[in-house]
């Protein structure tokens, strides 16, 4: 299982522990209350979590995110919330209700993280100012880290095209017969093509093509860097598997294969993996 990408940021002086996982990006509540207190984090959390308006806030914000999210411990938890003795902890607001907004753990490397949009609740409620520098740090981030995708995605993007050369190389020494008319060819070139379109996409370029027509360009320009990584491996295999003779319903099946193994190599990714979540 591929690890959560981790990233710092410095916020008004402090050290600010961001972790990304899929989608989704967990800021450390920890990081946030040591701006306020460093000396007493866990107090300034509990004592937030305890607020009727922070649990009416979470409690919307799970219903719309988790499927999950246990309603009925919801409102046993909701209709404590003012009185003296009442004391929500992280902890406890997870497994009462199976909440996913926020993940605890303990240890040194431990603490409470949040998902961003919770996080930036919490940020408001220890310092609005804090709050603002926070949001403006944490854009420049993905900003920067859209940047780096996009290089990403132009590099893979140009291998794909370079592992393509190879692969029609392949297609014309093994699979055109000689003394072809240019439309034969292009019939030929189109249906490998649409092997690896298959293979990867699981459909050809006019399939794609009718089921998105208001798209410009082809399946290919649409992929992510994941899939267009595979598909470069696939050409590369592909032009094998072509010397080696092999037909092409068994190129296919292998190329499927392949990137069925490989895409769950490089996507496999659970919010456990996020600090503080069970091992299994």
């Amino acid at each position: 299982m591929s690890k959560p990408k981790k990233n710092v940021i410095e916020v008004q002086g402090t050290a600010i522990t961001i972790v990304s996982a899929r989608q989704d990006d967990f800021i450390s509540l920890t990081d946030i209350a040591r701006h306020k207190d460093s000396e007493r984090t866990d107090y300034l959390i509990q004592n937030w979590l305890r607020n009727r308006n922070t649990i009416e806030f979470l409690g919307v914000w799970e219903r719309l995110n988790n499927p999950d999210f246990n309603p009925i411990e919801f409102d046993g938890i909701k209709k404590q919330a003012g009185l003296n003795s009442f004391i929500l902890t992280a902890k406890r607001w997870i497994e009462a209700t199976r909440a996913v907004g926020l993940v605890s753990s303990t240890g040194r490397y431990g603490g409470t993280f949040a998902h961003k949009d919770i996080a930036f609740e919490f940020a408001s409620w220890i310092s609005v100012e804090f709050r603002l520098y926070l949001i403006k740090e944490f854009q420049r981030l993905k900003e920067d880290e859209n940047r780096r995708l996009s290089l990403a995605w132009n590099l893979n993007r140009t291998l794909s095209k370079l592992n393509y050369r190879i692969h029609t190389d392949a297609v014309k020494a093994h699979l055109i017969p000689a003394a072809v008319t240019l439309a034969q060819a292009a019939i030929t070139y189109a249906t490998e093509a649409d092997l690896l379109n298959v293979a990867l996409f699981g459909n050809t370029a006019k399939q794609w093509r009718d089921a998105n027509p208001k798209l410009e360009g082809n399946v290919r320009d649409y992929a992510s860097v994941e899939q267009l990584l595979v598909l470069a491996n696939m050409e590369g295999m592909n032009a094998e598997f072509i010397h080696m003779g092999l037909p092409q319903g068994e190129r296919l099946k292998r190329l499927n294969q392949i990137a069925i193994r490989q895409m769950q190599v490089l996507t496999s990714f659970n919010l456990k993996s996020l600090p503080g979540a069970k091992k299994d």
